[in-house]
């Protein structure tokens, strides 16, 4: 929209009333500490320094370690309910991760998320490692829209930002768990002990299990349950020494078990007519059904599944104050290994046996120096450097590979080493024209590589029937590598308003790198026949016109609300394709816009009684984008909606609180979501998966003690009991991914 434009810009370049109010920014960590004690707010690191939620001129939400435990998020996955505009949808056992209708599709080792998940501020390169557990959580961050100046790579769609409980020195001792439907465990314990002034040590451990959603017809020769079962723990040591060092370092450890990866696929015919999936140009017709019906895996799985991952890393977080300014380090070490047996559905009909085993390694380093605090002139410059390095099998088993080849016992896809590697130097500067009235500028600088040598090969058991006289046999290599330079920028003002709080606008660009697709150039090896056309896919691009307002009106009443625009170029789109050979395929649409509007408010006309309030309305669609030129040239997407991008979705939480005369209280809190209906793009029959519009209701009621020494909950999530789709497909690995039915249960805990 013009107007959305229009307006950012303006109010970015003419903005200009002046005050004198104290700057909540410039004061530092431990005045926005006791401002945030007196007012109820939220300290945030988004613009990666401590400052107030409401005086944070950024998109973003800020949920506490408390609310995440009332609300029951105990992953990445049940975000979603909290958070405006976002959705985290199941792609195999990697998470997908869509904020305002910006997604990526690709969870491949070689593939970028659009929006990045870090952990302590350390960026996840593996999709699946985002789905580890919520837990000993100070507080989650999720900023919306382009973070590409402070957080860099692949942060076109925006951040999530989980951030763990920091060690202190005090004691402190909690138990938490709770028990449910699907036979749902999640508990945690945790200690903190006070090691010397100012340092701590902080443990904590987490187990989580959960049944698989759907329910299987007939009997299966193999369990499906549990879907998922996890065991994590993290050590932490840190705290202030003298005046000037603030430091914490954390090392943490994950094994996932469970049967994992398909877990919650259905086949297509519980949701669609199967009679319109799979013919070009034709959106499949959804055809209601009872939660029991879409629930039900008509094809009980014959192979076992069963996964065991484990991942673990190090990182270490240090500041030192000089006094005119504060370096920050900032680094990390992680590690990854993944062994799955799986049971793949193949065309929603065929079990067939598939493993996949690989290592992955990561390690990042920043440093950041900020100077200028209490001056006219603020800002921070660093530099960053991201190394990964994997290694992986993915083989697909018969049926599948006699199918491709005859007489294969294994179609399978090594892929190793793969190497992705970025460096940066960023700085942001604001300048105060009054102690109320500001101006940002911000500059980033990336070089991605970006390489892999690989293959697609078949196996044999049989030597006399291989089609090259050997038990592994190449048809192809997978050889590519390429460099990437982009320079992005950020322009905003912001205006802390008497009376009423903070309004800004922004300008800024976001960039994620390009890569390449399964095969070679011709000429380069076996196999090889591809143009570097075909080989090769090009950044996406984008710029985000913004502005927005944090109002607080009275103690009682607060106000936020923001409008946007995006202009999205080379937008990278994927497709499972079968011919010639399995494989995943990455291209770029033309174009792509989003206009967008987000509202949000909270009442509280007493100290028992809260209301919030919440509505968004997103436009995001292709503007320009033709899949297939060739054989389709005059099919066109232009005008259809991005995934996971529905147009108006309004949420309302009423909470009430009942003390009782000994210090002890209830609280009951009922949380609804309202949607529109949504899109997941089918590249490979040209179409479009439609998701109904519906509604999503959860309830708590608790029973907190004297001086919050236990307490007692019971819940309900989805009380509609509405099945609602994550993803869908034809082809390969067609099916219905499935979110969660209704849940019900209860949670307990003690502190000491």
């Amino acid at each position: 929209m013009k107007l959305i434009r229009t307006a950012c810009l303006a109010s970015v370049f003419t903005l200009a009333v002046p005050a004198y109010a104290q700057d909540a920014q410039t004061t530092g960590a431990q005045d926005a500490a006791a401002a945030a004690a007196s007012t109820g707010d939220i300290i945030v690191t988004a613009t990666r320094q401590s400052t107030l939620l409401s005086k944070t001129p950024i998109t973003l939400s800020a949920i506490s370690g408390d609310q995440l435990k009332s609300a029951g998020v105990t992953d990445a996955r049940a975000l979603s309910m909290a958070v405006p505009n976002l959705a985290l949808t199941e792609s195999g056992d990697a998470v997908r991760i869509s904020i305002r209708g910006v997604t990526s599709t690709d969870t491949t080792e070689k593939g970028d998320p659009s929006a990045a998940f870090l952990l302590d501020g350390i960026y996840i390169a593996r999709p699946s490692d985002a789905l580890g557990s919520f837990y000993d959580v100070e507080r989650v961050e999720v900023l919306r829209g382009p973070q590409g100046t402070l957080y860099g790579r692949n942060t076109t769609a925006g951040v999530i930002n989980v951030i763990s409980a920091k060690p202190k020195d005090e004691f402190a001792a909690s138990l938490d768990g709770s028990y449910g439907s699907l036979n749902t465990v999640d508990s945690t314990g945790m200690i903190n002990l006070r090691v010397a002034e100012g340092l701590g040590v902080r443990a904590a451990v987490n187990y989580q299990r959960q049944d698989t959603f759907y329910t299987v017809n007939g009997t299966s020769p193999t369990s499906v349950n549990p879907f998922r079962e996890t065991l994590s723990a993290r050590l932490s040591f840190g705290g202030k020494l003298g005046d000037n060092l603030t430091f914490v370092v954390r090392g943490d450890y994950s094994n996932t078990k469970g049967s994992g990866s398909n877990g919650n696929l259905v086949t297509l015919d519980r949701f669609y007519d199967t009679s319109t999936v799979g013919i070009k140009t034709v959106n499949p017709v959804y055809v209601d059904h009872p939660a029991n019906y879409e629930r039900l895996l008509t094809v009980a799985p014959i192979y076992p599944s069963q996964r065991n991952n484990k991942n673990y890393g190090i990182m270490g977080e240090f500041t030192y104050d000089f006094g005119p300014v504060q370096l920050t380090y900032l680094g990390a070490y992680r590690k990854t290994d993944r062994d799955d047996t799986r049971n793949l559905l193949l065309f929603s009909a065929l079990n067939n046996p598939a493993f996949f085993f690989g290592t992955f390694k990561q390690d990042s380093h920043e440093l950041r120096l900020a100077f200028g605090q209490g001056s006219r002139l603020h800002g921070q410059v660093g530099g960053y450097y991201f190394h990964e390095k994997s290694s992986l099998e993915f083989n697909l088993g018969a049926p599948l590979s006699s199918i491709v080849v005859p007489n294969a016992t294994g179609f399978a896809f090594p892929q190793g080493p793969t190497v992705s590697k970025s460096k940066a130097a960023f700085g942001q500067l604001t300048f105060d024209i009054t102690p109320a009235l500001h101006i940002t500028g911000g500059i980033r600088y990336t070089n991605d590589f970006k390489s892999r040598n690989g293959a697609t090969v078949v196996d044999f058991a049989d030597v006399t029937k291989s089609i090259c006289g050997k038990a592994r046999c190449v048809l192809n290599e997978n050889v590519a590598a390429r460099t990437f330079n982009k320079t992005i920028w950020k322009v905003g003002v912001d205006y802390d308003a008497p009376g009423l709080g903070l309004i800004y606008a922004a300008v800024s660009t976001g960039y994620k790198a390009g890569g390449f697709n399964d095969g070679c150039v011709t000429g380069a090896g076996v196999g090889c026949a591809l143009t570097p056309a075909a080989l090769y896919y090009n950044p996406e691009t984008l710029t985000n016109y913004e502005a927005g307002v944090k109002f607080r009106i009275s103690p009682a009443f607060r106000f936020n609300a923001a409008v946007f625009h995006y202009d999205y170029d080379s937008l990278q789109v994927s497709q499972v394709v079968t011919v010639p050979i399995p494989a995943t395929l990455i291209s770029n649409a033309a174009k792509a816009k989003v206009d967008g509007v987000e509202l949000e408010a909270t009442l509280k006309p007493s100290d028992t009684f809260t209301v919030d309030l919440g509505y968004t309305y997103t436009n995001a669609r292709y503007a320009n984008f033709v899949p297939d030129a060739v054989n389709f040239p005059n099919f066109s997407f232009k005008g259809a909606a991005l995934d996971h991008a529905p147009k108006n979705v309004v949420t309302g939480a009423v909470t009430k609180t009942i003390p009782l005369g000994d210090g002890s209280r209830f609280e009951a809190t009922l949380r609804s979501r309202l949607s529109s209906e949504y899109y997941i793009i089918d590249l490979n029959n040209l179409s479009q998966f439609r998701q109904p519009s519906f509604t999503k209701t959860d309830a708590t009621i608790t029973y907190t003690a004297p001086h919050d020494r236990f307490y007692v909950q019971g819940f309900v999530k989805n009380i509609e009991n509405k099945i609602t789709i994550a993803n869908a497909a034809t082809g390969l690995g067609a099916g219905v991914t499935i979110e969660a039915p209704r849940q019900y249960g209860v949670r307990a805990g003690l502190k000491f």
